[in-house]
């Protein structure tokens, strides 16, 4: 028998596209602030250890997007293809698709394990880890042996978002993050384990996650979806179609990864380890203000995929425009807040130990980094829109363009060229991401009226 929940949203996608955006996105901005939370309540118990070792899990963050980056991009592709599906009211393949994607998120995940812990060290060397990378493997090896338990954990939330449910994903990261939080002094500081500490509460966490979601999916069996061994039959185009999203967004998230990686060694170079703890910890901050505009985004892929299958365009534009509306109200908002309080935000994790050195530096890089979020409220709208339209590989390419290209190039020019320093290693993010920001804005509208004509036709 099929919840009443999941079949209204599946109704709610198709037939009323700013509803469906509204009931997906809060949930989603709960979960993802969550998300953001493990990150922070990590930074902020390492911090308490040392400037060095909150260094050393910064240098290991570009590896940890990785895996999140896989996780988040099949994810996606699970996303895509299941609301396709069900927006061609064909069940049975919805059913089948989401079994695919957890067969092709094991596999996956076993063999990106397998190459990033042979490179570990060779990697954080190649960032300038220099005198943190006890602190950088110490952390990252453990993380790394349970990282199947992360790029599933956020797998499994492609599943639910397929078939329009957020509710259950944020009940069960809330559970989480809570366990994290309680689990996180004990095994850095009762247990003595230090940054390895920090490592096993998170992935003991993100188990936890993964038994909720288990239980609903297979125990309780209220979920729209069915994903078991019965209803599965191997089919090249829903591996296809899962693929062919989810590699492009892992590869995208895998392109920010690189890009921490470069930028890590950017500020190394232009100064010292020190404002690779900016770096890390800053970013984390950012993670949690623009988490809003992320969490449109990714309910919107379902919202647009769900239409596409239906060939209902004009609800594609509906929801485009919309995302975009609401993502600039949450952007402004979070950057003025965070401009105003940007100091006592950096006291809660530069009041202890040498911690305390960097403080002046992160409120500074708090300050400057919200200027771009405005264009970033309507940028992740639109390199969303492309997901939900199947055409992964254009949203990869606009998030290379962002960060490989102009942010990246903004920022040499900047803090080597120009020898503004750190500073213009900050505004270069900026830069770069007004720039392209705003070019996939315009990319996306014209693809959307391109739809729309055709159809018309």
């Amino acid at each position: 028998m099929l919840g009443n929940d999941s079949l209204n949203s599946v109704d709610i996608m198709l037939g009323n596209p700013k509803q469906a955006l509204l009931k997906m996105s809060i949930p989603l901005i709960i979960s993802l602030l969550i998300s953001s939370l493990y990150n922070l309540i990590d930074a902020a118990w390492v911090s308490g250890l040392g400037a060095d070792a909150l260094a050393g899990v910064g240098f290991f963050t570009p590896i940890f997007m990785i895996l999140v980056g896989f996780g988040n991009g099949l994810g996606a592709g699970s996303a895509f293809a299941i609301s396709k599906y069900v927006g061609e009211e064909n069940k049975p393949k919805a059913d089948n698709a989401s079994i695919h994607s957890i067969f092709i998120n094991v596999i996956l995940s076993v063999i990106i394990t397998i190459i990033l812990l042979l490179f570990l060290e060779t990697i954080l060397d190649a960032m300038g880890a220099g005198q943190t990378i006890n602190y950088a493997t110490d952390y990252g090896v453990i993380m790394l042996a349970g990282s199947i338990l992360v790029i599933m954990s956020n797998a499994l939330y492609g599943i639910y978002r397929g078939e329009g449910d957020t509710q259950r994903p944020m009940y069960a990261m809330a559970a989480s993050a809570i366990l994290n939080m309680i689990l996180d002094p004990i095994f850095i500081y009762s247990l003595n384990m230090g940054v390895k500490g920090a490592a096993i509460a998170t992935l003991i966490s993100s188990l936890f996650v993964i038994l909720i979601l288990i239980y609903w999916l297979y125990i309780k069996k209220d979920t729209y979806l069915k994903p078991v061994l019965s209803n599965f039959a191997f089919k090249r185009d829903i591996s296809f179609d899962i693929i062919k999203v989810g590699i492009p967004a892992s590869l995208q998230l895998l392109n920010n990864a690189f890009f921490a990686a470069v930028f890590s060694a950017l500020l190394a170079f232009v100064s010292s380890t020190d404002s690779v703890a900016v770096y890390s910890t800053g970013w984390r901050i950012v993670t949690i203000g623009t988490t809003p505009m992320l969490a449109i985004g990714t309910a919107l892929i379902s919202i647009i995929a769900a239409n596409y299958g239906a060939k209902n365009y004009e609800n594609i534009k509906i929801a485009h425009r919309y995302a975009m509306k609401i993502s600039m109200v949450f952007a402004f908002l979070v950057a003025i807040l965070t401009n105003v309080f940007a100091g006592d935000i950096a006291s809660l994790f530069t009041s202890t130990g040498s911690s305390a050195r960097i403080a002046g530096e992160l409120t500074s890089f708090l300050q400057w980094i919200v200027i771009y979020y405005p264009t970033m409220a309507v940028g992740v709208a639109s390199t969303y829109v492309f997901q939900g339209i199947g055409r992964g590989v254009t949203a990869m390419f606009q998030t290379i363009m962002r960060e490989t290209g102009f942010t990246i190039f903004f920022a040499v020019l900047l803090a080597v060229v120009f020898d503004f320093g750190v500073w213009g290693a900050w505004m270069g993010i900026v830069l770069g991401e007004v720039v392209s920001n705003n070019i996939t804005m315009v990319w996306a509208d014209l693809t959307i009226k391109k739809l729309i004509n055709i159809n018309d036709d």
